[in-house]
């Protein structure tokens, strides 16, 4: 007799179902019991689909895409419909998937099963649907749990957490490969003594998890008699533990198993198609969350050791001088780019310090950033002045543009150009030259933000200085030395523009930030202080307050951050004055604005606010003045000093020209001739003083009550073209 005909005697009927065809090939009895005409035949999966309960093709879509990875049976119940929607009978199904690449093959028998009693099946269906939403909840949840981990403790730490809907496992072990050997990564449910035996085993163990590991197949054992029976020699070590069922699921990412998952329960479990199912998915999330927390740590401690190669240490101490210094890395990637500090002891027994800002975020930034800084290093050592270091770091940075493109086009290769950081880069710094001894500052600026200076008595400004194009750009650039003091008592910061930036700021309202910062900060100038100081910067910029300090641009990306503070151990003078110097070339007229602003700084806390006006209006129309009527430049020099409340204001505009300024009488529609006029109207003392090489004119602001020694009347502006007595 043809077996076929024995499996229609007992109502039994053979199927196949081709994945990559579509097609399904039942037999005459199969047919019959899905309500086709009884002969044998191939049939579209549509057709067959049709026959199948909806709730009922949606479940064995599942159960054939778990049988496919576990290479177990399929089995289900499914109510077959005729063309009204109404059930004809109810048949149990069971199939061996047979996979080959992406597709698979089912060869099964379908038989009819008696109905189960109408209240029975409302049960089983109110507790089949409870549980299915429990079960979508709980992987939800997890799904969102085990993304939110950033390492593999939080991953495992989540995992030890999971409570499975109606089976939660009391003890959890994951197993990772390193080379040829399994390694516990982490357990719960377990003392640390038991995992002895388990910690480090070679991957041809006889044990479950190691299975797992070489089949790449998921391992049920829902007995403690199966599992004395498959292991024999392990039971004696596993019964102690007192659990009752075990299943040892693979953690596969990109194809490659990574690991094993195990889950076990102090209670028999029958794992069924819903709890296989469940258990495949939390080691799926699970694999794919271990392997993201892996890549994170590695690009951690890639990006950390990168910082740790390329970021110098201060050193010793500088005489007489305190230094403190931070690097911030951008949120994102392998948290490295191209802003830098350094320190460098010169042959002359100065002290360089250096900071910079290589275009981008990326390795490739880092890459270039570490050859700038040797390449400094090296020229700083040398003995050259800031000017011929910098010139020498650009012709550097273009040198190794030139040579990169010509490799590539040498080679054949077409060098792809697209995206905002690929081609040539340049980099903005800034050189500071400093005399311990003397506190003399020589700076040399290649496109890179001014510093700033806070006084000893908490005044902050910004130091404007001489610069050039960034480096990298033009191989001929010039990068003019400005010399400034560093009085006892005093801190000059320097930082990248992310300190400013970050935040959504542009540079106007990120320096107001920092700039408050810098004025609440009541340091001593010890080395403590500074670096209290160089941590509430940083505070400001990503610390909780900085939530509330968001600029008024739109864009709120990030940027590293360096910063880079010295400060000048001593006592002022009790009556140090703050001073300031600026230089306005013919070429420069925007930075009339920038003495206009540097004015107001001086006299931030000046008593009389109609005082500081004048004295902002005076300023302009004298570096006005020189740039429109003389061939020269213009040299500020401001000075506020005395007590609150009793200060004295002196402002020197002074340039090359020999010729006096002269007293007009300009008509009421002239733009021009009022300057002399201002200063009568405006200064409490004004005049001009010829110098060897050219002169000086000059104005002095009383706050409200004269300082000591001054003259108790104000004598009148002195005649036009002659000299007035200082």
């Amino acid at each position: 007799m043809r077996t076929e005909d024995v499996l229609a005697a007992i109502a039994t009927g053979l199927w196949r179902w081709d994945n990559a065809t579509g097609m399904v090939t039942l037999d005459a009895e199969a047919a019959r019991l899905l309500g086709l005409p009884a002969q044998a035949g191939t049939f579209s999966e549509a057709a067959v689909r049709a026959r199948f309960h909806p709730v009922d093709w949606n479940e064995i879509k599942a159960i054939v895409g778990l049988a496919v990875a576990e290479g177990t049976l399929a089995e289900a119940r499914l109510r077959i419909m005729d063309e009204e929607g109404r059930v004809l009978r109810t048949v149990r199904s069971r199939s061996k998937p047979e996979a080959t690449g992406g597709d698979y093959q089912l060869f099964g028998t379908i038989q009819e099963v008696a109905e189960p009693v109408p209240g029975a099946t409302a049960a089983h269906a109110s507790i089949t649907g409870d549980w299915r939403r429990s079960r979508e909840a709980f992987l939800l949840d997890a799904g969102r749990a085990l993304a939110e981990a950033r390492s593999t403790a939080e991953v495992l730490r989540v995992a030890a957490s999971l409570s499975m809907p109606g089976f939660s496992p009391d003890g959890l072990a994951v197993f990772g490969v390193e080379g040829d050997r399994l390694r516990v990564l982490g357990h719960h449910g377990y003392d640390r003594t038991d995992e002895g035996p388990f910690a480090d085993m070679p991957l041809d163990t006889e044990y479950p998890a190691a299975e797992v590991i070489r089949t790449g197949r998921a391992l049920y054992v829902p007995s403690p008699e199966e599992y004395r029976l498959r292991y024999p020699l392990l039971w004696p070590v596993i019964e102690r533990f007192g659990r009752h069922s075990w299943a040892f699921l693979p953690l596969i990412v990109a194809g490659r198993t990574m690991g094993t998952w195990m889950a076990a329960f102090s209670h028999p479990v029958a794992f069924s198609p819903d709890e296989r199912s469940v258990l495949t998915t939390v080691a799926r999330m699970l694999a794919q969350a271990l392997a993201r927390a892996g890549v994170a740590e590695n690009e951690r401690e890639l990006s950390l050791g990168l910082q740790r190669s390329m970021m110098p240490t201060l050193g010793p101490g500088i005489p007489g001088m305190s230094v403190a210094a931070r690097y911030v890395p951008t949120g994102g990637g392998l948290q490295v780019g191209g802003d830098w500090y350094d320190l460098i002891p010169l042959p002359n027994g100065r002290i360089a310090l250096v900071i910079g800002d290589v275009q981008g975020h990326d390795v490739r930034a880092a890459g270039l950033m570490g050859q700038l800084r040797i390449a400094l290093r090296a020229y700083a050592s040398e003995g050259h002045r800031p000017d011929a270091v910098l010139a020498r770091a650009s012709r550097f940075l273009v040198g190794l543009h030139e040579y990169a493109e010509t490799e590539a086009y040498d080679d054949g290769d077409v060098v792809e150009r697209a995206g905002p950081y690929n081609g040539p880069r340049f980099a903005t710094c800034l050189y500071l030259e400093c005399d311990p001894a003397t506190g003399t500052l020589d700076i040399a600026r290649a496109g890179h933000p001014d510093p700033a200076i806070r006084m000893a008595d908490g005044t902050v400004i910004l130091r404007p200085t001489d610069g050039g194009l960034p480096l990298g750009i033009d191989p001929d650039s010039d990068y003019p030395t400005t010399r400034i003091m560093l009085e006892p008592g005093e801190t000059i910061m320097m930082c990248t523009d992310g300190l400013l930036e970050t935040g959504g700021h542009d540079l106007e309202s990120g320096w107001a930030r920092i700039r408050t910062v810098l004025e609440e900060h009541r340091a001593e100038g010890d080395s403590l202080e500074l670096e209290k100081l160089a941590d509430a910067l940083v505070q400001a910029v990503h610390g909780p307050t900085s939530h509330y300090t968001t600029g008024p641009l739109a864009d709120r990306r990030e940027d590293d951050i360096a910063v880079l503070l010295l400060s000048r151990h001593g006592r002022p003078p009790r009556r140090a004055p703050r001073r300031t110097v600026l230089a306005v070339a013919q070429a420069e007229p925007e930075r009339i604005a920038t003495a206009r602003h540097q004015v107001r700084e001086l006299l931030h806390d000046w008593a009389d606010e109609e005082q500081v006006d004048s004295a902002v209006l005076m300023v302009s129309e004298m570096v006005t003045n020189v740039l429109v009527h003389t061939d020269g430049d213009a040299l500020l020099v401001a000075e506020a000093a005395g007590e609150h409340g009793s200060r004295r204001l002196r402002v020197e505009v002074s340039d090359a020209s020999d010729e006096l300024p002269h007293k007009r009488r300009p008509g009421e529609w002239a733009s021009s001739g009022r300057g002399l006029l201002l200063m009568e109207m405006l200064a409490d003392v004004w005049g001009v003083d010829p110098r060897g090489t050219g002169k000086s004119i000059w104005f002095e602001l009383y706050e409200p009550g004269p300082p000591e020694g001054a003259p108790a009347e104000i004598p009148p502006g002195p005649s036009v073209g002659s000299p007035s007595a200082s």
